[in-house]
């Protein structure tokens, strides 16, 4: 048999044994290394470069309903650590946080039932998450004091309203984003719960909330970055605002996770591949990037316990 370039690392049987740690699964993954746990172990690798890199400045992108699914917690400790410098999140998961931080509960409900029913119950339904009505009433009450003390014919940018909203709350990811002054962005607010209850508000207030108050801050982080990573749960706006941040930059991403459950054939930005953001020069063209398909909520978890796990192991 002649000597092939092409096949100098052998696949070794994966081993699982009691009591593994999430380091040792995922180092696991890599003797395989096959399909996505191949793809994850490779985020590892990257994530826990990122973190572990002082001149990186640390984006993280959160989409979908990640924190009815219970992942909401893995962000405001990672918010805590310092392992986040700029969020950028959907209006969806920051009303979810607000939602658990008042003391309401998502519940386990499941996706076998009749929605109509719900309806009837006033019940709204995440896949198999389930949401009582009387959470948004607490919502409305909590949102609407917070706004009143907003301050009349003052312009505030989305960043402010966050970070205002957070540091009126004792747990959550706004309240660590407020409390490690971690800026919060989230430039589709109106398509949200937080942007409904703002446009009530302003009805009999004027209180202005312009969204391209955000860029200067924004700008100046990125112009300011020595080197920039991005940790992108879903896509949608979140992604594409981390991304096209750096455009008006000479630079690009240098690293980047991206954990996504869509494909890229069908032209859509959740689906679209981190080599692709490279011909925008979103990323760099050295830059050490990896996309791992499948479901955030294992996922998410698997890398940065693992990340975590290694980064203690340095100290």
């Amino acid at each position: 048999m002649k000597d092939n370039d092409l096949c100098k690392t052998p696949v070794i049987q994966a081993r699982v044994k009691a009591g593994m740690t999430a380091g040792e699964l995922v180092e696991q993954f890599g003797k395989s290394r096959a399909y996505n746990a191949g793809s994850l172990w490779h985020a590892v690798n990257i994530y826990e470069k990122m973190l572990s890199d002082p001149e990186v400045v640390k984006f993280f992108g959160l989409a979908g309903a990640m924190v009815p699914g219970g992942m909401g917690g893995i962000v405001e400790d990672l918010i805590l650590q310092g392992h986040i410098d700029v969020l950028v999140s959907t209006g969806a998961n920051l009303t979810h946080d607000v939602i658990e931080a008042i003391g309401c509960r998502h519940y386990h409900g499941t996706e076998i039932c009749n929605d109509v029913e719900l309806r009837d119950e006033e019940i709204n339904r995440i896949y198999d998450i389930f949401l009582p009505n009387d959470a948004f009433i607490k919502f409305e009450e909590f949102l609407q004091g917070v706004f009143s003390g907003l301050e009349t014919d003052k312009k505030y940018g989305i960043a402010d309203l966050t970070r205002t909203i957070g540091r009126n709350l004792d747990s959550g990811i706004l309240a660590a984003a407020a409390k490690k002054e971690v800026p919060v962005y989230c430039p589709a607010i109106q398509d949200s719960m937080i942007g409904l209850q703002y446009w009530l508000f302003s009805q009999m207030n004027k209180v202005t909330i312009d969204a391209f108050a955000d860029m200067p801050s924004l700008m100046d982080i990125c112009f300011g970055a020595k080197k920039s990573g991005a940790m992108l749960v879903g896509g949608g706006v979140p992604k594409n605002y981390i991304f096209q941040s750096m455009l008006m930059t000479p630079n690009g991403f240098d690293y980047a996770v991206q954990l996504t459950g869509d494909r890229p054939d069908l032209g859509g930005l959740s689906g679209a591949t981190l080599d692709e953001a490279k011909s925008w020069g979103k990323l760099t063209g050295e830059a050490t990037a990896q996309t791992v398909y499948g479901d955030a909520t294992i996922n998410l978890p698997l890398i940065v316990a693992a990340t975590l796990e290694r980064l203690e192991m340095r100290r």
